[in-house]
């Protein structure tokens, strides 16, 4: 039986690449090839930057009303055709059904929908002086270049282009090459909702061919990159010598703060989700748990507890907490991150194995949850992003070593304050180095407020108003009326 073939989105149509060559896509569950993804070179970026360039103008003259309206009939594909998107997410991605269901594709709709509101209720300033008035105006970029990961696929593909749509630009987008269906999927339901052709391209293949193709394209105005700091530093190395606009949303090493006055159910309940959610591939897990010293051992006792009764296993079975990682090469990293963590001196105290699940899924990779004690601050365990369902948890003494150990690190993108006492976690909150901070909660997330992380986390913000402002450009007019 032939494998299905996924295809590029250019200038309106579907196309297979120009070179004639593909990768395969595995399942995660299964580690079977189920399809194959476009090989896709320097001239299908070519083709689909001319195709965004010409259909800028316009796209950019068009009625933000009209604009909004096109978009929010994608949302409406979207919603649709849902139950398609979920299967193909879970099957694509490794995670739960259930998860695709009551996140992932929902999250993709609201996307849409909120960028292509926000853009009609746009301001512009205004600055009157005797005799003069100034006026500022925002206008989009250009042909536009995005970049999306593959842990969050149709999610964080939909959080990049909603805003350099609505705001006027036209996109060339890459998705993961590691999970590309339901890009591949979208580009049909833009096609069946009439959004113009050239407004959106979807080119795949790897970052190395494919992404480095589309960054160092002259004609590229701006780049979006969600992903990991490596990739994120080589991505800076080449866009900003050519001075564009260039925001990246990179990896994180992310603490979990647990004071002992806290709400302790709804502390340990949420901190077990926030440490193995899509098996702790998700950039805002909380990897790294520092616990005041009266709570730790409690703590520690029943984080375990509940952490060995979560089940692996089958995406599709309901009562699967955690199901595949979404690639083999990632199932070794993650097995050789535990394996380096035990001879750091770290205590496996649940987990640090893979899992063989039976039938289908016996070839599958899947790996336990896992709890390591006994690690300091500095071992590599601890300063590097394993990205996988592997949290450290240590004890802590007051606020000025909780607040030591969180920002021991290099990256700070998110972190997580449990603690009953508004004034301590408030203190605490504002002397942490992290875009991102969450207060007896976590992935709490309203979309108009700024996203992203601070030192090796990533530069610039997502979200709201400030993924408008990063995808035009303010022009201001002085007017003389003297």
């Amino acid at each position: 039986m032939s494998l299905e073939q996924i295809q590029n989105y250019i200038d309106g149509r579907l196309f297979r690449p120009s070179n004639g060559k593909w990768l395969d896509n595995f399942e995660p569950a299964t580690g079977q090839v189920y399809s194959q993804v476009p090989d896709s070179d320097a001239a299908d970026i070519d083709l689909a930057v001319q195709s965004a360039t010409a259909a800028f103008p316009k796209w950019a003259a068009m009625n933000v009303y009209d604009r909004s309206a096109i978009l929010n009939r994608v949302a409406d594909a979207i919603e649709k055709n849902m139950e398609l998107l979920i299967q193909a997410e879970s099957k694509d991605n490794g995670k739960p059904i259930w998860l695709a269901r009551s996140v992932d594709i929902p999250r993709c709709a609201k996307n849409l929908r909120f960028f292509a509101n926000l853009a009609t209720g746009a301001e512009s300033q205004s600055h009157e002086a005797v005799g003069m008035i100034n006026f500022t105006l925002r206008q989009p970029l250009g042909a536009v270049g995005c970049i999306s990961p593959w842990n969050l696929p149709l999610y964080l593909f939909t959080w990049k282009i909603a805003p350099a749509l609505a705001a006027g630009n036209t996109v060339v987008a890459k998705p993961s090459e590691v999970t590309p269906m339901t890009a591949y999927l979208f580009s049909k339901l833009c096609i069946d909702s009439g959004l113009p052709p050239g407004v959106l391209n979807i080119v795949h293949g790897s970052g190395a061919q494919t992404g480095d193709a589309l960054i160092n394209h002259n004609d590229v105005k701006a780049i979006s990159f969600t992903g990991g700091t490596r990739t994120g530093r080589h991505i800076a190395s080449v866009v900003a010598p050519k001075l564009k606009k260039l925001s990246l949303e990179l990896g994180g090493k992310n603490p979990n703060l647990i004071f002992a006055d806290c709400d302790y159910k709804d502390a340990l309940q949420t901190t077990l989700r926030s440490s193995f959610a899509n098996q702790g591939q998700i950039c805002l897990c909380g990897s790294r748990i520092y616990v005041e010293k009266p709570l730790y051992e409690k703590f520690r006792d029943d984080m375990v507890a509940k952490a060995s009764q979560l089940k692996v296993g089958d995406p599709k079975d309901s009562d699967s907490v955690l199901g595949a990682v979404v690639s083999s090469t990632h199932h070794e990293k993650i097995l050789g991150c535990i394996d380096r963590a035990e001879a750091e001196g770290g205590k496996i105290l649940c987990g640090g194995n893979a899992v063989k699940p039976s039938g289908r899924c016996a070839g599958g990779w899947f790996v336990a949850p896992t709890v390591i004690e006994g690690l300091p601050n500095q071992c590599r365990t601890n300063q590097e992003e394993i990205f996988g369902p592997v949290v450290t948890i240590q004890p802590f003494e007051g606020e000025a070593e909780a607040i030591k150990f969180a920002n021991e690190t290099e990256y700070g993108l998110s972190a997580t304050v449990w603690s009953s006492n508004v004034g301590k976690a408030h203190r605490v909150a504002h002397q942490i180095e992290a875009g991102v901070i969450w207060i007896n909660c976590w992935l709490v997330r309203d979309l108009r407020t700024p996203f992203g992380g601070m030192k090796q986390s990533g530069v610039g913000r997502e979200g709201g108003m400030e993924a408008m402002r990063f995808w035009t450009e303010s022009k201001n007019v002085c007017v003389n009326f003297a």
